[in-house]
């Protein structure tokens, strides 16, 4: 196998992970990447050079943030035109993810350079494995508006999906977010994420109500947050009032029309809640 240093070849834009916090996650790949490319486009030029300087490793750097990118992209891809080869970092974790890469390597491509990009740290991922919540889709949302109406409007938009929810959010906005999410989406399994890989990392799970509760008592957190949203079905199948909701209806409606009531309120397979409905008035008769 050739040696990782020889795989840095074509000049272009590298696309590379950093850490989220412990300085130990950043890949083999991704060290020698840095250590041989000719410019280091960074979103704060101070945050980058303690990873550097960590690590060793001195090149150029550059800021590229949402504040100078329209200025910037023209002399990183001057630099590649050049026979160059710029990488690309974050404050923390994946580029693109929630910062303003997105359109560097948008008209990068758009011009014919060529891209890549190394993988590695993600809050996103990491807080999803942590979560302990369905994992075979999730659909990530960034972070929701700061205003409490646009931030409804937000969370009702996505509602119906059939996926895990993954949010980013501060921490001073947290309780209120969770409040918010209750109220909007139904009270569903969730978990937060805070400080990930970092030495007070935690990872709370509870219903969204409990996590309401509990940042309302102890009052706002410290470190980075990534909130975790069960989907609709993980918080029927959890549910302990649907049979509740049944019993109820089943006084004033067949088991047919309450079955179909309930599944269309909570989104469950509708043969499933017309089995528990019909189990129900089963017992009730004999």
């Amino acid at each position: 196998m050739k040696p990782l240093a020889s795989q840095i070849q074509p000049p272009g834009l590298y696309v590379v992970a950093t850490p989220i916090g412990n300085l130990g996650d950043i890949t083999l790949r991704a060290l020698e990447v840095l250590k041989n490319v000719d410019l280091i486009a960074c979103e704060d030029t101070r945050i980058t050079a303690k990873l550097l300087s960590h690590y060793g490793i001195k090149k150029p750097t550059l800021s590229y943030n949402d504040h100078n990118a329209v200025a910037r992209r023209p002399e990183i891809f001057d630099t590649i035109r050049n026979g160059g080869r710029v990488a690309l970092v974050s404050d923390a974790g994946t580029p693109l993810i929630s910062d303003p890469g997105y359109k560097l390597v948008r008209e990068a491509v758009a011009q014919g350079l060529f891209v890549t990009a190394l993988p590695g740290a993600s809050s996103l991922l990491s807080a999803l494995c942590l979560a302990a919540l369905p994992t075979d889709r999730f659909y990530f949302a960034g972070f929701l508006p700061a205003k409490r109406e646009a931030c409804r409007k937000a969370l009702m938009s996505l509602a119906a999906i059939d996926a895990t929810l993954v949010f980013f959010e501060s921490a001073s906005r947290l309780q209120k977010t969770l409040l918010i999410m209750q109220d909007t989406l139904g009270n569903r399994e969730a978990s937060v994420a805070r400080e990930i890989t970092k030495l007070h990392e935690e990872c709370r799970r509870a219903t969204l109500a409990d996590l309401s509760a509990h940042y309302a008592r102890t009052g706002e957190p410290k470190g980075e947050v990534v909130i975790v949203v069960s989907p609709p079905e993980a918080e029927i199948y959890r549910s302990d009032d649907m049979e509740d909701k049944l019993r109820l209806l089943l006084k004033t409606h067949s088991v047919k029309e309450a079955a179909s009531i309930v599944s269309e309120e909570t989104g469950a397979p509708r043969k499933e809640v017309y089995t528990l409905a019909f189990t129900i008035m089963k017992h009730a008769k004999s």
